[in-house]
């Protein structure tokens, strides 16, 4: 059994990288896959890239070619929710894709063919990384992510989808389309993501300095953490 550790980007994935153990790389695809052990784990890293296509066409791979068995994917996220703060820490329980809309032929949010916009995140993943957080960090947030093809920078944007979805906790570029994929295929997912910014216009100035600092080995400790727990 794989598990499959995803990353958007470089300084996301660093950390985990430097702790994998019987390391054997791999590049295929525009891709480097990292396969080896984790916390006695057999896992493959790999980065998505940013977006929703490029996460997709990642997660794909990782199933139909690496036989990932499991997805966690790891990350950073802007705070949209009420109270939600920079340097949280969201387990994600379920995803929707805030962009997009195919009205009037389907509603708004819905994946056309599939009949439901929210996608649930797997429940055993979840809570072990609840657990992890908890142990290296604090009381977790639970919720909704939110995620589209745009990084949210504004305080108009990040207000306009606290209005339209006030459950979501986070938005990213990447989790709810890997959760499609996850869908389609039957294969387990659970996402956490540090809240790096609050998706308004200081997102830009905020988001590199946590990525680096604070995120990125926040990230491999909770993972760590969750794989090592019994």
């Amino acid at each position: 059994m794989t598990l499959a550790i995803v990353s958007a980007m470089p300084e996301e994935q660093a950390a985990l990288l430097a702790r994998l153990q019987a390391h054997r790389r791999e590049r295929h695809a525009g891709r480097d896959w990292h396969h080896g052990r984790l916390a006695g784990r057999d896992v493959v890293l790999v980065l998505s890239g940013i977006g929703k296509v490029a996460a997709a066409i990642t997660a794909t791979l990782l199933l139909q070619r690496h036989g990932a068995t499991a997805l966690l994917f790891t990350g950073v996220a802007g705070g949209i929710g009420a109270g939600v703060r920079v340097g949280d820490v969201v387990v994600g329980t379920g995803f929707l894709q805030h962009d997009l809309d195919a009205s009037p032929i389907f509603p708004r949010w819905e994946l056309p063919g599939r009949g439901v916009s929210r996608l649930a995140a797997d429940a055993a993943w979840s809570r072990r990384l609840a657990d992890a957080v908890r142990r290296e960090h604090g009381e977790p947030l639970e919720g909704l992510i939110v995620s589209g093809d745009r990084f949210v920078s504004s305080a108009a944007e990040s207000t306009r989808l606290q209005r339209e979805l006030p459950e979501a906790l986070a938005v990213d570029m990447e989790s709810a389309a890997v959760a499609q994929v996850c869908l389609d295929f039957g294969v387990p997912l659970a996402v956490v993501r540090a809240v790096s910014d609050r998706a308004d216009d200081d997102a830009h100035v905020d988001f590199p300095r946590f990525l680096n600092e604070v995120a990125a080995p926040l990230a491999a400790r909770i993972v760590e953490s969750a794989l090592s727990a019994p």
